[in-house]
């Protein structure tokens, strides 16, 4: 499959790899496996910002998660040297999600997520995760989301 054919093919188009915004790196290649650090709530019009549960909804928090995964395709990019194609399988997302103590509804937020590597990468972005709900997270965006992936 090539991968950024699909990416075009969806109307996707993946921004530069956002740099760090704090004292670390924005991924990490060891051996056949990328880690790639967390990835806040952002598109062109600049960050994605609220709380589930207060005064964002699930589609609003999905929409968050889907920029989430394409600004993770964007590092994984970075990582593999520019070919996503490199890319074997989506290994695991983790997600947190900026919601009140009574929101219960992380998983269908991170969907938004989840839903994206799979439409791009089919089986190859069928993945473990977790889902988590934190009372703040950086800069008030609605959702943070890390992965790990395995390339050739």
């Amino acid at each position: 499959m090539d991968i950024e054919a699909k990416l075009k093919e969806l109307g996707i188009e993946l921004p530069a790899a956002p740099a760090p915004a704090a004292n670390y790196v924005p991924y990490v290649v060891a051996g056949d496996m990328v880690y790639i650090s967390g990835q806040i709530s952002a598109d062109a019009g600049g960050l994605i910002t609220g709380k589930l549960g207060a005064d964002m909804d699930v589609a609003a928090g999905q929409k968050a998660a889907r920029q989430c995964a394409i600004a993770l395709l964007a590092q994984l990019k970075a990582a593999c040297g520019g070919d996503l194609n490199r890319l074997k399988r989506v290994v695991k997302l983790g997600a947190f999600v900026n919601s009140t103590d009574s929101f219960t509804d992380q998983p269908q937020v991170v969907n938004g997520a989840s839903d994206l590597m799979v439409e791009v990468l089919g089986d190859a972005g069928r993945h473990a995760r977790s889902a988590v709900s934190s009372p703040s997270l950086p800069l008030g965006v609605a959702v943070e989301i890390d992965g790990v992936f395995q390339i050739a």
